[in-house]
């Protein structure tokens, strides 16, 4: 991989990580526990605020996991590493990373691991 693909990865996860912070801003009201005041609110819509505060808590843990990603490979990017798998190091294929530039494994690794 040449200096000016690494470079498009690297600005492709800065602007995701951004992406992903902004919607993290965005959904933390989403993500507060329920308020469970009978007075205000019936059942039903308690049980839907509720179902959505979880879902809204699970959104917001896969971005985290993802952030954690996007560090990763920014870090492999800075060191050199980036583009190698990390079991066999081998190229991992463009087209790999072009659908998630923060896979770690190449193909065939990423095969024998499931």
């Amino acid at each position: 991989m040449n200096r000016s693909e690494q470079e498009g990865f690297r600005q492709r996860l800065l602007a995701l990580r951004i992406e992903l912070r902004d919607l993290e801003a965005m959904s933390a009201e989403a993500c507060k526990p329920v308020e469970l005041d009978q007075s205000m609110v019936g059942r039903l819509s308690r049980i839907d605020a509720m179902q959505g505060a979880q879902m809204a808590q699970e959104a917001s843990r896969r971005r985290q996991q993802q952030l954690v990603r996007i560090s990763g490979a920014l870090a492999r990017i800075n060191s050199g590493d980036y583009g190698y798998c990390s079991l066999c190091n081998e190229d991992i294929s463009i087209g790999r990373l072009g659908i998630d530039p923060t896979y770690t494994l190449c193909i065939h690794c990423a095969e024998k691991s499931i």
